[in-house]
């Protein structure tokens, strides 16, 4: 049995008999003190915000410079192809044929004709019994001649009385050539070709024409249009300064030029050496952009010009004229242009076109050549593997060339290097070669190997 004591012991245990008491708070805290907390943990809410707004600036700035620098590299990395691609081509792929053969025209002579009151044609309308009856106002004799000219009378007239007095054919050729009005120069142009064609004259009777415009006259007028005759400088006729270039009766001159040279079949108007001359003006015309509306009429002029020769003279003169071409002509897509612009199926034409081409060709080789063979020799030659081979003048020499054999596909040998030469352009060019002018050049010469395999 338990004892007393233990049972006391018991009954202190039991949580009844002896409830817990309330432990005693040590301090009481005041509204100080809560404020001071809440500033405290506001103070490290704060700090800590700001620490980790400075983080992430931080970090921003580090991916902005990141950003900076890998855009500074990729720009120079851009500069750099560039660098590489401008090394490798140096020239683009393209270029524009065009010389400015016309710079400032002159002051066209003065058109009034005091010789015209005296000619004969006037005074027979004043001599006319129509001028009686119906009065006709004869007191400016300029202005009559100018009204039958514009009417289309006064070709009529000549053909009637046929004589065409010097003093009327002076009269009408500078208003052709100088004249500002447009129906003027026009109906002008159109009386000296109605008298100078053949048709007419078959129909009426023959008309005696006293006065001929000669070459002189002729060179005259391109002068005054600012037409450049000295081509030793014709690689820098481009110019930034302002350039008038020719007059609009160029139009005029053409169509009378190609009128005039139609006539060699009665009257040999111009020497062969004006007629060489004249030949040359007329292919560099076709340089000149400005002239572009004009290649139709053009085109007309170059093939009564070639015509205008004799069989004797057209051997010499074909050779005579090309080698002045070649020394003067740019060695660019200007003189691929102009072996363009001979075009024509007749066979003076594809004789010139091919001589012209020729001759081109040998003077881009200095005429280091003694014959054609030696030509195509150095054309083999051209080692197209090489860093410095340019590609662009392979070009040209290719077009040339082609030209060049149309006249001669009955000589073999030449025939056979010509397909040796373009089999080297075709195979040895690699189609990854990115340089300026190596694919145009690739792909001319596999073009025309295709067309030599079918001969």
């Amino acid at each position: 049995m338990m004892d007393f004591d233990q049972l006391l012991e018991l009954d202190n245990d039991d949580p009844v008999l002896n409830p817990p008491t309330a432990k005693k708070r040590k301090k009481v805290i005041g509204l100080d003190d809560l404020l001071t907390d809440f500033y405290k943990e506001e103070d490290k809410l704060v700090e800590k915000a700001a620490r980790k707004a400075k983080a992430k600036a931080q970090r921003k700035d580090d991916s902005d410079e990141e950003d900076q620098h890998q855009e500074a590299s990729l720009c120079q990395l851009v500069d750099t192809c560039e660098n590489q691609i401008k090394d490798i081509g140096g020239k683009e792929d393209s270029f524009v044929w065009g010389i400015c053969v016309f710079r400032d025209q002159k002051s066209p002579p003065p058109l009034a004709f005091p010789e015209l009151e005296s000619c004969a044609l006037l005074q027979s309308f004043m001599n006319n019994k129509l001028n009686s009856e119906f009065q006709i106002c004869l007191d400016n004799g300029n202005t009559l001649l100018e009204g039958l000219l514009v009417n289309g009378w006064l070709s009529n007239v000549v053909f009637a009385k046929g004589h065409v007095e010097k003093s009327v054919a002076m009269w009408t050729f500078n208003l052709m050539a100088y004249s500002s009005i447009e129906e003027l120069r026009t109906s002008a142009c159109d009386f000296w070709c109605a008298i100078l064609s053949s048709k007419n004259e078959v129909v009426l009777q023959p008309v005696t024409i006293d006065w001929f415009a000669s070459y002189s006259e002729l060179k005259v007028a391109l002068e005054n249009y600012g037409f450049l005759f000295n081509f030793s400088n014709m690689e820098n006729v481009y110019s930034n300064s302002v350039r008038q270039g020719p007059a609009q009766n160029i139009r005029a001159w053409i169509k009378y030029v190609t009128t005039a040279c139609q006539v060699r079949s009665k009257k040999a108007i111009y020497l062969t050496s004006e007629a060489e001359e004249l030949m040359e003006v007329i292919i560099y015309l076709f340089l000149d952009r400005q002239l572009q509306g004009l290649f139709v009429l053009l085109h007309e002029c170059m093939q009564s010009a070639i015509s205008y020769f004799t069989e004797d003279e057209w051997q010499s003169s074909c050779e005579k004229i090309a080698k002045s071409l070649a020394c003067r002509i740019p060695k660019d897509v200007n003189c691929l242009r102009i072996v363009e612009c001979i075009s024509g199926a007749k066979t003076r034409s594809k004789l010139f076109r091919s001589v012209v081409a020729y001759q081109i060709l040998h003077s881009c080789f200095d005429y280091k050549a003694r014959d054609e063979v030696e030509i195509l020799n150095l054309l083999i030659s051209v080692n197209v593997k090489e860093k410095n081979c340019d590609f662009f003048k392979l070009y040209v020499y290719l077009v040339l060339t082609e030209n060049w054999l149309l006249s001669n596909q009955e000589n073999r040998v030449l025939i056979e290097m010509w397909r040796l030469y373009l089999r080297n352009c075709s195979c040895l060019i690699a189609s990854t070669d990115l340089r300026s002018f190596a694919s145009k050049a690739r792909n001319k010469a596999s073009y025309l190997l295709q067309g030599t395999i079918t001969q």
